[in-house]
């Protein structure tokens, strides 16, 4: 069994899309449209296989989030894995550098990742990380 997809409510369905793609190399289906419900969504594929549906409605209220405080119940965080250390400190880098915010790390977590945590456009939790292999 895997994890299918995992989808996202947004305010920002553009916005969000384009941040998957450009960042993550996510490729995206055209949008869907559903004009009865007011629904429009996005799939975001990834070379895994795996899938990011991004869902959008009007009458969708915003949750608040806290970047500082992720100890909460519920949906905290995704993870992209990549292959080298080197790959987690460019990926670091780049957002940074585009003005995302780098809440931790790059960093060795106790479970044996290395690993750092950033905010996507809407506020929404996500880590990049990578098995450590000692140097």
């Amino acid at each position: 069994m895997k994890i299918e997809h995992i989808a996202i409510w947004t305010h920002n369905l553009e916005e969000l899309k384009d941040y998957y793609c450009r960042y993550f190399g996510g490729s995206s289906n055209s949008k869907y449209i559903n004009e009865k419900k007011q629904f429009q969504s996005y799939f975001i594929r990834f070379a895994s296989g795996t899938r990011l549906e991004l869902m959008s409605r009007a009458d969708i209220i915003d949750q608040p989030k806290s970047s500082s405080d992720p100890m909460h119940t519920g949906y905290t965080h995704f993870a992209f894995g990549v292959e080298t250390m080197e790959e987690v400190d460019n990926k670091a880098r780049e957002l940074a550098a585009e003005g995302f915010p780098i809440l931790s790390g790059p960093r060795v977590t106790g479970d044996g990742y290395y690993e750092f945590e950033t905010l996507d456009p809407d506020g929404n939790r996500l880590e990049v990380a990578t098995v450590y292999v000692k140097q």
